[in-house]
């Protein structure tokens, strides 16, 4: 019997600088053929003697995602090679990559997904590959850790997960973000031909409730700002970041965290949201300049101290926003506010604050980098019950 051996390899990029692409050798009756895959890494991130990817520094996460991929690739390579030589019959290295292909398309949920969520980290989107993960890890749990395939996935499947994520006390805005998830990575392998579609999440709920009021009126920004933190240091850069992300209609964290020095240009802060890609321009006011100069210079390009030191980047994004948002809840204690702060509620309330001032839906929607109106809409719902509410009132009153 002829043996068919199946390699990794690498191949360098032709620019200097750029990662390199890797591939599948198959050699079969000295034939030999190349698999191609869309993953990159730098050369010196392969262990050709090994045919592994050499995990370090701040691009492990991705370097992890690859190294799974191709462990699943081979194992799936594997199989076809068996099962062409279980058959008896003479095949050829072309068979092989034929039958693989096949085989990518019979692909399972749990696979399909880790695919995406490492694609969306080669991206860069580091954030909806979390949220995928997320939603993979409960699905998961749910299933046993049974891997499912990707046109067995049913309507009676999906309310099954809904009604073993309520028995969990699960909220429905957090089973609607489950459902949302996997819903869109279904639609791509549906796109992918991997599946028929099949509507499988027609009768679970997939919409948004209306969330708890999260703004805080300006009176309270205004008592944030006026509080005397000078001897509580802690205290004082959990005020500043909320008041940084207020100035900059509502900032996040992470868009925060990301600034660089060389975002602001002729008295313009420049940058582009990380979980739409939108760029947004605002004007470089007093206030932000006052919060940046109280601070020692960052020895890193990032503008403000959240990011101090190069490399894990993230690690240091992850821990900064858990201790602001821990003293903020000091803070709200301190100024005795009905609900918590957190970074969030600076992103709320400045569109409340707009709403209140009567700005018009299309600037707030515009100041505040959202795709659609509709967002903003849903955004501002919460803001809107109290009005009703008032309504109601006098209405009921006229009885």
């Amino acid at each position: 019997m002829n043996m068919t051996s199946i390699m990794i390899k690498f191949r360098p990029s032709t620019v200097d600088g750029k990662e390199g692409g890797l591939y599948f050798q198959i050699i079969h009756n000295r034939v030999v053929r190349q698999l191609n895959t869309d993953y990159k890494v730098f050369a010196e991130e392969w262990d050709a003697e090994a045919e592994s990817v050499i995990v370090n520094g701040n691009r492990s996460n991705l370097l992890l995602g690859i190294q799974e991929r191709l462990a699943w690739d081979v194992a799936r390579l594997e199989k076809v090679v068996r099962s062409l030589e279980t058959e008896r019959r003479r095949f050829t290295a072309d068979d092989v990559i034929t039958m693989f292909h096949k085989l990518t398309k019979e692909s399972s949920l749990f696979t399909f997904m880790h695919g995406v969520i490492a694609q969306l980290k080669q991206l860069g989107k580091v954030r909806t590959s979390e949220t995928y993960t997320a939603t993979l890890n409960s699905f998961m749990t749910f299933r046993d850790e049974q891997d499912v395939p990707l046109d067995g996935i049913s309507s009676d499947m999906m309310l099954m997960y809904e009604a073993y994520l309520k028995t969990r006390e699960v909220r429905m805005n957090t089973i609607s973000f489950y459902m949302r998830n996997l819903r869109a990575a279904y639609n791509r392998a549906v796109e992918k031909g991997l599946t028929a579609q099949n509507y499988p999440f027609r009768h679970v709920y997939t919409g948004v409730d209306k969330t708890v009021k999260r703004a805080i009126p300006i009176k309270a920004i205004k008592a944030l700002k006026d509080l005397d933190l000078a001897t509580n240091s802690a205290l004082d850069f959990a005020r500043d970041m909320f008041m940084f992300s207020f100035y900059t209609r509502g900032m996040s964290f992470v868009d925060m965290a990301y600034l660089k020095k060389t975002d602001i240009k002729n008295g313009i802060l420049t940058y582009r949201r990380r979980k739409t890609g939108q760029e947004l321009s605002i004007k470089w006011e007093k206030c932000m300049a006052e919060i940046i100069a109280k601070y020692p210079e960052n020895k890193t390009d990032f503008l403000l101290p959240i990011i101090k030191d190069e490399g894990d980047e993230r690690r240091q994004y992850d821990n900064a926003l858990h201790l602001v948002n821990y003293r903020l809840k000091e803070l709200s204690t301190m100024l005795k506010l009905q609900r918590p702060l957190t970074m969030y509620v600076a992103r709320h309330s400045w569109a409340s604050a707009a709403k209140a001032k009567n700005v018009p839906l299309s600037v707030i929607s515009e100041g505040m980098g959202h795709d659609s109106e509709a967002t903003t809409q849903i955004y501002l719902a919460s803001l809107e019950t109290s009005v009703v509410d008032k309504a109601n009132k006098m209405i009921l009153g006229l009885l």
